[in-house]
């Protein structure tokens, strides 16, 4: 039996090198919350709306009672067949739409990392180098295409990294998964977008030192279309973002991370290293807190507008959906014109043929037709008067419930109101969390999971090593079934012994497969 020697082996070793990455199943979802009693408390509907059944049960209690005592608080049920009827099928269509837009935001996710995988795939493998100049070597050449390859998959990770955050309300860059993929590029002036970034905690009281943050010397020039990234505080020292539950003796502001064009005296903010570790967590969900509980969370609305500190979760999903309530910046639709501008470039350089130029094109397409519609499920509430109706229908049938059970039922009226409040309720208010599937609520969709077990570890997996060469792996020598019918009997022909038999023979042999 022939040995392989050590050319063939280095050949197979070089054809893809790439080991994987260690990491949980990246197609499993978040951890289930039945991993304990109290998580899976949190994640149903009694959490929500418990309030609301220790109302209507003291109601009907309250009815049993006095009917218990002779005071006839009953009449027909034929209110109930009716309402009953038309409700349900209400509730049925409000969860539906809900539902809808929860499995839209997960398909256009799926359309983010789709495009994400054809682009990078696209670039790493269909960008050729380019040859020698006059003026460079192949070499430089060669490395200068790479950095440009590479930058450009980073800036699809941080495309997505940005939606994460762009969604949650989180302004600004400075974010431990999203700073160091954008930190070199310019600021465009875009306009307003999403408002900055909700109530968080768990970040901790850190003391900020001023740091003297390094001033690019290619800032923008004052007539430019580009701005600088500059420091996200109004005041005259630089420094990090605080998270809105920081400790401060004022009023909290939406961060302005952009600097207006007319102000040239500063370039872009470039934290030192040993700034860094101030950075803010890339997943920052908010804790609960005495406002997430009946009837406090009735308040949070009209505080949060008036710009008072709101804790907990409530407040951090109401504050991302305030819309015209802060200046931001669309940072994700910001990196595609940087993508675009790569595109741009290899047309204009002819470094890559026109199905490669229009597959990019589609590729980017597809992220910003993702970016669009992931906006408009945010941005599009379900109606008010449509919601408010709904809810005053659902009081009044509870309200109205134990006066036409009492007759049938005696004291289990009390359990019987209890059950059909959380029915009804539980319904509504499942469909008002799931309305807007990307927060930090256990039954939304993980983002984090998306942008850091998938589409991060494929990106890095793909540029993990250069484009395999076909002459190479097609020609290993484990490849030695190339034309077998029967994997565990046929003859195992290596293709330089197929090479040496010629194309007649593999003709042959594709045929008896």
């Amino acid at each position: 039996m022939p040995v392989l020697t050590s050319p063939i082996v280095s050949q197979r070793k070089d054809t893809f090198s790439h080991k994987g990455f260690s990491v949980p199943d990246p197609f499993a979802p978040r951890q289930k919350p039945g991993h304990s009693f109290f998580s899976a408390l949190l994640a149903t509907a009694l959490f929500r709306c418990w309030h609301i059944i220790i109302l209507f049960s003291a109601w009907g209690t309250l009815i049993t009672v006095l009917n218990h005592h002779g005071h006839k608080l009953v009449f027909q049920p034929t209110l109930l067949t009716v309402i009953g009827t038309v409700l349900g099928f209400v509730i049925s269509y409000r969860t539906t739409s809900s539902f809808e837009r929860y499995n839209e935001g997960r398909r256009l996710w799926s359309q983010i990392i789709l495009a994400s995988r054809t682009f990078a795939r696209t670039t790493w493998f269909h960008v050729q180098d380019p040859p020698a100049t006059e003026q460079e070597s192949a070499e430089v050449l060669k490395a200068r295409y790479m950095i440009e390859k590479k930058t450009v998959i980073n800036l699809l990770e941080a495309y997505a990294v940005a939606i994460k955050h762009y969604l949650r309300g989180e302004d600004g860059i400075y974010y431990q998964d999203l700073y160091y993929l954008v930190k070199f590029l310019p600021a465009y002036a875009l306009p307003a977008g999403v408002p900055s970034q909700p109530d968080l905690t768990g970040m901790g009281d850190h003391s900020f030192d001023d740091p003297e943050p390094k001033v690019s010397e290619n800032s923008a020039g004052g007539g430019s279309f580009l701005n600088q990234r500059t420091s996200v505080s109004s005041t005259a020292t630089q420094q990090l973002p605080l998270p809105v539950t920081t400790p401060v003796s004022r009023k909290p502001v939406f961060f302005e991370p952009w600097k207006k064009s007319s102000d040239t005296g500063r370039g872009k903010v470039i934290l030192p290293k040993d700034d860094e570790t101030y950075l803010m967590p890339a997943s920052m969900p908010p804790k609960y807190h005495l406002f997430d509980l009946f009837p406090f969370s009735l308040f949070i609305k009209c505080y949060t507008k008036r710009g008072k500190e709101i804790k907990g979760k409530k407040a951090a999903r109401l504050r991302a959906k305030m819309r015209d309530q802060a200046i931001s910046h669309n940072l994700p639709l910001e990196i595609s014109l940087y993508l675009s501008s790569y595109i741009s470039a290899l047309q204009y350089r002819k470094a890559a043929d026109v199905p490669t130029t229009n597959t990019l094109l589609l590729a980017l397409n597809q992220l910003v037709d993702s970016l669009t519609g992931l906006e408009r499920i945010l941005t599009t509430p379900i109606p008010f008067s449509y919601s408010i109706h709904l809810w005053a229908v659902c009081i009044l049938y509870n309200l109205c419930l134990p006066f036409q059970i009492w007759s049938a039922l005696g004291w289990i009226t009390i359990p019987a109101s209890a059950l059909l409040s959380f029915i009804f309720f539980g319904f509504l208010v499942a469909g008002e969390e799931i309305e807007n599937p990307f927060g930090y609520d256990k039954n939304d969709l993980n983002m984090d999971h998306f942008t850091s077990n998938i589409i991060r570890n494929e990106l890095r997996a793909i540029t993990s090593t250069a484009p395999p060469d076909p002459s190479r792996w097609a020609f290993a020598q484990e490849n030695d079934l190339l034309f077998a019918g029967n994997y565990a009997n046929d003859e195992r022909v290596t293709p330089e012994e197929w090479m040496q038999r010629g194309y007649g023979s593999m003709q042959v042999a594709s045929s008896l497969m």
